[in-house]
């Protein structure tokens, strides 16, 4: 039986997303102590390294080398974040169109409304 002191055991997902975020709100790059500290230290630092590793191989992230260790920093911001997670699902799908189609049909009229904006500007169609 668990012991009821423990704190209930987070999902990769959720760590990521504290880690990005206590990166978002540092002054410029972050070392992974700094990490550690900023979300309380319930963490072990092995514990923020091995999210930071697995959030640069997903391209979430950015090191450079400080001394011995590395500094982190955020790759984009949230949309930028969301947008990359939305390409990566669809290029795991064999039949884009099918998918795309679903996402478009599925969007409320300001959201279409406001893809259609979105692209016409992408192509150079909505300009006067």
């Amino acid at each position: 039986m668990a012991d009821p002191r423990q704190r209930p055991r987070r999902g990769q997902g959720e760590l990521e997303a504290l880690v990005l975020s206590a990166l978002r709100e540092a002054d410029g790059p972050a070392t992974a102590g700094w990490v550690q500290e900023r979300l309380g230290g319930d963490l072990a630092y092995t514990t923020v390294i091995t999210i930071l590793t697995r959030l640069l191989g997903k391209g979430a992230v950015t090191r450079e080398r400080v001394g011995r260790s590395f500094a982190w920093t955020p790759a984009s911001d949230q949309a930028g974040l969301a947008a990359r997670k939305m390409r990566k699902v669809l290029d795991s799908e064999s039949d884009r169109e099918a998918v795309l189609a679903s996402f478009v049909t599925g969007l409320d009229p300001d959201d279409e409304r406001l893809l259609r904006d979105l692209l016409d500007q992408a192509h150079g169609e909505g300009e006067d």
